[in-house]
């Protein structure tokens, strides 16, 4: 007899009560703030055409998917590592009727190849935000401030922001004439934050000039707000690069505002999502974590494979990350006990029964043998018949 049967591959939880019941009210807590906010949620499949489910995500996200044939049509089948690009699908094909902004929300299952660190899960649940049709920073603000109410909702309000702009590293790759492979090699790099690298990618490919310099010092600018204005000396006075600057200054101002105190940390050299993001990046940290708890940016034009070009922004978190940073799962909160009967007072019981359910109460209904008893059950009450009626006793 085979006696590993119940084991689950690596990297695949599941969740026993009480965590299940804590998980699955954070996940409704979470849904009516991004109701509130004037969110619609949309429920994509958990698998799609691979060629759909890849669209504009890169190498990175290709590598984390499951990939299975269709037994219908033959073609290739993924299981879906990250919700994005299908709430992208969704609005550039099945809302393209919607001109102005949509502002869509989403939670469910995602599957990945691989863990993301040692011991890491591969199955989660992820939930998150996005706003398509506006291309201006104030999109941007609304989804990090949804972001930090997600948190703040989540129990999590000790946080600190981190920032970053991706256009600033595209814009100084091409001022200095980078090619594909070398571009790969820089971003590495930098991701590493190996300065005598760059220094010696630079001097090996014999680039010299404002772009390059802008590449050595991009490793180095990062901290708090002094960081901007560094940039601006260091990095050649390049147009574009300028413009990311504005969007970052005027990002950080309306944060200030919306939401006063929150740390802020700018990181010009992160990278995050860089192969289908095309502005600002930014993740939220709670203390004691290595791994951001929740992270977003700017994708625009994903949609366009689709048939509709649209500006987006939004963000997203592991459901699961979120709730192991909380407080253990409590016990389930008491209920009412009915002790199996027959005649005629299994009726009115009955009766009873849907009575209180129907107000919110958690009944556990006992059957005939049963062995365990009202506490075993997670009761902290009784329902007993006494002078005709049923009444509730605690126990």
């Amino acid at each position: 007899m085979n006696s590993d049967r119940w084991l689950l591959p690596e990297g695949i939880e599941e969740l026993l009560p009480p965590e299940a019941e804590q998980l699955d009210r954070l996940r409704r807590r979470l849904l009516d703030l991004f109701q509130r906010w004037g969110y619609e949620r949309v429920m994509p499949p958990l698998v799609e055409f691979l060629d759909s489910l890849l669209t504009g995500t890169g190498n990175d996200l290709d590598l984390q998917t499951f990939k299975l044939t269709d037994q219908i049509s033959g073609r290739l089948l993924g299981v879906r590592a990250d919700m994005t690009p299908q709430v992208a699908r969704i609005d550039a094909h099945r809302l393209a009727q919607r001109e102005g902004p949509v502002r869509l929300c989403y939670e469910g299952t995602v599957l990945n190849t691989r863990g993301d660190g040692l011991g890491g899960s591969r199955s989660f649940t992820q939930i998150g935000a996005e706003l398509y049709g506006h291309a201006g920073v104030e999109s941007d603000a609304e989804m990090l401030a949804l972001m930090l109410e997600t948190l703040a909702c989540a129990g999590l309000e000790a946080v600190f922001l981190d920032l970053g702009h991706v256009g600033i590293y595209r814009a100084l790759a091409a001022a200095a004439g980078l090619s594909g492979e070398q571009e790969a090699d820089m971003f590495d790099a930098l991701q590493r934050k190996a300065a005598p690298e760059i220094d010696a990618y630079l001097t090996q490919w014999g680039m010299q000039g404002p772009a390059a310099d802008g590449l050595r010092a991009l490793v180095w600018l990062n901290g708090g707000g002094e960081v901007l204005p560094q940039a601006r000396q260091a990095l050649g006075g390049l147009p574009d690069v300028a413009a990311a600057l504005d969007q970052l200054e005027h990002l950080a101002a309306m944060l200030e505002t919306q939401h006063p105190g929150v740390p802020l940390h700018f990181d010009l050299a992160e990278l995050r999502g860089y192969r289908y993001h095309t502005g600002v990046v930014f993740a939220a940290y709670a203390p004691g974590q290595g791994r951001a708890i929740a992270q977003g940016g700017r994708y625009d034009d994903i949609g366009r494979v689709f048939g509709r070009a649209r500006p987006a922004t939004g963000f997203s978190a592991d459901l699961n990350r979120l709730m192991s940073l909380l407080p253990p799962a409590e016990a389930s909160p008491g209920g009412i006990y009915a002790p199996p009967v027959s005649g005629p007072a299994a009726a009115s019981q009955a009766q009873r029964v849907r009575e209180l359910r129907a107000k919110g109460e958690r009944v556990v209904q006992g059957l005939p043998g049963q062995s365990s008893g009202a506490l075993e059950v997670g009761c902290d009450r009784l329902l007993v018949l006494a002078d005709g009626q049923w009444q509730i006793e605690n126990i």
